[in-house]
């Protein structure tokens, strides 16, 4: 088939740094245009790409020439570009949170399905060939039954100007580094997770929630315990513990390309590491949107149930912060609504 030409909304650091050189490599996508709301800005990078520069977002969309675009947009901008994307006819990745509501997630998702197009979250690390080693390992009684899970994933303090502290364009731990200790519950534990309990905290000086934890149930009696923030020693871990053993994940999400995984296994007949080989999760992460594309469709039970996690922890965490990181709740803009546009340094979401 030919390859699928995608469309860049915006200019973000994970889009230069990560997915428009992943688009560029492989054989099945084509870098077609990257659309700044700044004109240099767009000439610069579409340079290095040897594609199309576009003024404004919206002009990207209005191009019969993009069968799909990227949006790598703050998590406040989501849902309407998303939406605006899909009313013009374009498959879409999009950054995750896919949205900061679980009802404007699913109608979103309805709405692509309706119309025969794939929308596809980009949580990029259950690509990684690691974590079905993990589950294989689980489903080989290597550690008995399992009893409990457990996850971190918290980076140091940031700039103060970067869009993780900014409320009106949804910051806050949970959005950002939450999003992944509950997808991997949900990926290794499977559905029907509840939360039990939940704090959301704001850092002195902070206009948002730099960290929180939450407590979950499974059907299974399992429990799960997450923990994440944005003001923190760096960790990015989990742990499986059964009955007989434990398995340890270091580097669990965001490990490079070149990286080789070591997964330590202690059981009863003692400790030992596992080496696998380097595993690319964003090359990965590519060709799951590829194969979606062709299908017109993409998997989203798990998107919504780690919405509906998020939307949970939200809710337990207390009226504190529970008005905090939501974007225009329920608001459905209609097809050539003028919508709002952030990209540049001081929105470089990575």
């Amino acid at each position: 088939m030919a390859p699928v030409r995608i469309g860049v909304l915006g200019c973000a650091a994970i889009a230069r740094h990560r997915m428009l050189p992943a688009f560029a490599a492989a054989a099945d996508t084509e870098v077609a245009a990257v659309a700044s709301r700044d004109a240099a800005q767009a000439d610069a990078l579409a340079k290095e790409y040897d594609c199309r520069a576009v003024h404004g977002y919206a002009a990207l969309l209005r191009d019969d020439t993009v069968q799909a675009v990227y949006v790598p947009l703050p998590a406040a901008l989501h849902a309407d570009w998303v939406e605006a994307a899909l009313w013009a006819g374009k498959h879409v990745l999009a950054e995750k949170p896919l949205t900061t509501d679980r009802d404007r997630s699913a109608r979103l998702f309805e709405l692509a399905g309706s119309l025969g197009l794939a929308l596809m979250e980009n949580v990029m690390f259950i690509h990684h060939s690691q974590h079905a080693r993990v589950r294989q390992l689980v489903a080989d009684d290597a550690i008995g039954e399992l009893r409990a899970f457990q996850s971190a994933f918290a980076v140091p303090r940031l700039p103060g100007d970067d869009i993780r502290y900014r409320p009106e364009l949804d910051g806050g731990a949970l959005w950002d580094t939450g999003v992944y200790p509950v997808r991997a519950a949900l990926h290794l534990l499977g559905p029907g997770l509840q939360v039990v309990g939940a704090t959301l905290t704001r850092g002195t000086g902070y206009a948002v929630h730099t960290a929180g934890s939450a407590l979950l149930r499974s059907p299974g009696g399992i429990s799960g315990q997450l923990t994440f923030g944005l003001d923190h020693a760096y960790r990015n871990a989990y742990e499986l513990w059964g009955s007989t053993g434990r398995i340890t994940v270091d580097r669990a999400f965001t490990p490079p390309a070149d990286h080789a995984p070591v997964l330590r296994l202690e059981n009863r007949f003692g400790p030992r590491e596992i080496r696998l080989d380097p595993d690319d999760q964003v090359a990965n992460t590519v060709t799951a949107f590829v194969a979606a594309v062709h299908a017109g469709a993409a998997p989203r039970a798990d998107c919504l149930a780690q919405a509906d996690l998020l939307h949970e922890v939200l809710r337990h965490a207390g009226p504190m912060v529970s008005s905090a990181g939501w974007s225009q709740a329920g608001r459905i803009p209609h097809p050539g609504v003028a919508l709002p546009e952030c990209d540049g340094p001081s929105c470089a979401h990575s």
